[in-house]
């Protein structure tokens, strides 16, 4: 069995068969036109070789660093626009004709890289020109290979030139930066030198053993000086502050002569006082001078002691400390200079404890001080390292200006044999155009079969459905149209296969539903798909399994086609369709040769379809047909010309949506579908493929008079009515 693209593909040649012969009538043309071209012109290959070169002396490694190796070398290297461009123009060519005839086989390195370029050896670039003019192939090759050599050279001057370039811009701040380091170790050589020296040779861990020896003989000192300070202290009864007053007062003449001067006076005060009253002139005369020799006396004291006697303590009895005898005057003065002397040490004492300490903490610090020293000398060594090789990769490239050559050479110049010309057969030019043209009809008709849109294959309709989610409710054949008065093909005497078919139909949807639906809407995408054949052939079917059908004519922008039942319309009716409408008895008419189905036939075509439609009138009527009749198909117009389908659909139990190989268009019937499906309004069942071509039986063809006898059919069978239903 033929796959649906071979049958959709054959059946595209029938409709396109012409380009068949057309395409056989263009190829010989062809074949006849290719044979009368003359034969071309002797095509002359020149061909040079290009290999690695190096100077012969070479002294600097920078030199050999620049030099670009010829595995690396690529074709746009070589050759670059502008030399092609100006080669051309040397000869006289176009760049693009030159391009055509020029090949380029690189090494392998190099033509790993370029994909377009073929690889040749790994040590050498070939150069290879075809021209009908052997002098312009060979000036061509030796233009370009010379362009070649003289751009590589150019290509490494320019690398060494800017490997000098960055050299001399960065020598100078590697430079500065070595200057730093060094100033940075020598000035921190300045500052802790002598500390590390010291650190080096012993010295400050001396001085700490030295000072520790020298805190503990001061505290044995200070501790024989407090013993012998506290023994006088006993002994005179005062502190060594009040020793030091007390010597000094009594060591003054002035202040003994007015000490024995105001003790005079009060010895005088006291006799005078036991006779004399205090008011006495006397008593207040020597009252007087005792006063002033005490203020006499308080300011010698105030001399003596300084600062106004304010610095030092001052004594509150100056008549007894300024009396001290001879020797606790001079036991006195030796608490005061024990004292002194222990304060002295005592002061030793702290400036050697701090000195100590700061030789700990520098001694401590040590370890970080030589870190530090050892960070600033690594730096000054990378930095000197870093200058001195800058210096010398410098000196090297300089030295490589002498050195700088190209990388490539040319090898080998050679002028190839000519390229041998076959004859032409005529008898092969002519097969091969006509089968050239074969090839090509037949892919014009595959490519237009692709690009016309309408499904040719009943498979292809039926996938089609599938992809959209839509259930194939059934394939119905493609029946001839038996009686004259026919516009539609009608079961009516049909063969047997022809009525399975629609009976599968039916079964289908009443499996898919449940239960037969009592109201199935049946339009279609476009015209011409048989929307009307189906819608009556089911009614028909439905009917002969013993269901009261009735087939409803709602497309009212054509015609109708109730002759094909033998029911004439009224032409009255069509004047009124509303009036018509609503007398279901008067609309509805028997189909006289066909039991148990009825027709409401179409008013004919009408300017306000959709109104009427939309109508009271059409409500009630289909609402009424329910109740009467046990199954009613709805014939509505096809989706693609308006929307009555749509607005009648909710009236209906639901949708059917009738396609047909030859004329549904696959995207008029995806976007149909797809508006379907998406509506939460409308109820779609499913699409059948019409038109199914199916292999009949033979059989002897008989008058139509006697394939059926209608005798039995009565003549006056009423209009079914909602009691009798009911």
């Amino acid at each position: 069995m033929a796959s649906p693209l071979i049958k959709r593909y054959f059946l595209a040649v029938d409709r396109y068969k012409w380009l068949i012969p057309t395409g056989l009538v263009l190829g010989l043309a062809g074949g006849s036109l290719a044979l009368s071209i003359p034969a071309p012109a002797p095509v002359y290959t020149v061909e040079a070789t290009l290999v690695g070169n190096r100077p012969t002396t070479i002294f600097s490694a920078t030199g050999t660093e620049v030099r670009q190796p010829i595995e690396s070398i690529t074709a746009d290297a070589i050759l670059s626009d502008e030399i092609i461009t100006r080669t051309a123009k040397e000869v006289g060519l176009e760049a693009r004709v030159m391009m055509r005839s020029l090949k380029v086989s690189l090494p392998t390195a190099a033509g790993a890289k370029d994909k377009k370029a073929p690889t040749g050896n790994t040590e050498r670039v070939k150069l290879e020109y075809k021209d009908t003019n052997q002098n312009r192939a060979k000036q061509v090759v030796e233009r370009l290979s010379q362009s070649a050599i003289d751009r590589s050279k150019g290509g490494n001057t320019a690398r060494l030139n800017e490997v000098m370039k960055s050299l001399n811009q960065r020598l100078p701040k590697v430079r500065g930066e070595l200057t730093i380091a060094e100033q940075n170790l020598e000035a921190y050589d300045r500052a802790e030198g002598p500390a590390l020296i010291a650190a080096q040779n012993g010295s400050i861990s001396n001085a700490i053993a030295q000072g520790e020896n020298q805190q503990r003989t001061l505290q044995v000192q200070i501790e024989g000086l407090n013993a012998e300070i506290a023994s006088l202290q006993s002994k005179l009864g005062m502190t060594a502050e009040e020793a030091y007053v007390s010597s000094a007062l009594s060591a003054d003449p002035r202040l003994s002569s007015l000490t024995s001067q105001i003790t005079q006076l009060e010895t005088q005060l006291a006799i005078a006082s036991k006779d004399l009253q205090p008011e006495h002139p006397t008593i207040i005369q020597l009252t007087t001078q005792i006063n002033v020799y005490e203020a006499q006396l308080q300011k010698r004291v105030g001399e003596l002691m300084g600062g106004g006697g304010v610095a030092r303590p001052f004594p509150a009895n100056v008549r007894q400390s300024s009396s001290l005898d001879p020797e606790r005057q001079r036991l006195a003065m030796r608490l005061v200079e024990l004292t002194t002397q222990r304060d002295s040490l005592i002061r030793q004492l702290t400036i050697v404890g701090s000195s100590s300490v700061k030789l700990r903490e520098e001694l401590q610090n040590l370890p970080n001080k030589q870190l530090a020293r050892v960070r600033l000398e690594d730096q000054l060594k990378l930095k000197k390292i870093l200058h001195d090789q800058m210096q010398a990769k410098l000196v090297d490239a300089r030295t490589a200006e002498a050195e700088t050559v190209s990388s490539i050479s040319l090898g080998q110049l050679n002028a190839l044999p000519l390229e041998p010309v076959a004859p032409k057969n005529p008898l092969l030019f002519i097969i091969g155009g006509g089968i050239g043209g074969l090839i090509l009809g037949a892919g014009i008709i595959f490519l237009l079969d692709m690009l016309e849109g309408t499904m040719y294959t009943p498979e292809d309709l039926q996938e089609s459905l599938k992809n959209q989610d839509a259930l194939v409710l059934g394939m119905l054949p493609n029946m001839p149209i038996q009686e004259l008065h026919q516009s539609i093909p009608l079961l009516t005497h049909g063969e047997l296969l022809y009525g399975e078919s629609y009976d599968r139909f039916r079964s289908n949807l009443r499996l898919n539903e449940g239960k037969l639906p009592r109201i199935v809407l049946i339009t279609s995408t476009i015209g011409s798909e048989g929307k009307s054949t189906v819608a009556y052939n089911l009614a028909i079917a439905a009917a002969r399994s013993g269901k009261r059908s009735l087939i409803i004519e709602f497309d009212l922008r054509s015609s109708s086609h109730s002759r094909s039942v033998s029911v004439e319309l009224n032409s009255d009716q069509q004047l009124e369709p509303l009036r018509y409408y609503s007398r279901v008895n008067d609309c509805v008419q028997i189909v006289p040769e066909i039991e148990n189905l009825y027709i409401i036939p179409s008013p004919g075509i009408q300017r306000q379809a959709s109104s009427i439609l939309e109508s009271n009138e059409v409500k009630r009527l289909i609402e009424d047909v329910r109740g009467r009749f046990d199954f009613v198909v709805v014939d509505a117009p096809a989706l693609s010309q308006n929307n009555d389908a749509l607005l009648l659909e909710p009236m209906t139990d639901g949708l059917i949506l009738v396609t047909r190989p030859g004329t549904t268009q696959q995207s008029v019937m995806n976007e149909a579908i797809e508006q379907l499906n998406e509506s939460e309004t409308i109820r779609f069942f499913g699409g059948v493929v019409n038109g199914v071509e199916i292999v009949m039986p033979k059989r002897i063809p008989q008058p139509i008079s006697q394939k059926a006898d209608r005798s039995f059919i009565p003549a006056n069978r009423p209009v079914p009515s909602v009691e009798a239903k009911a």
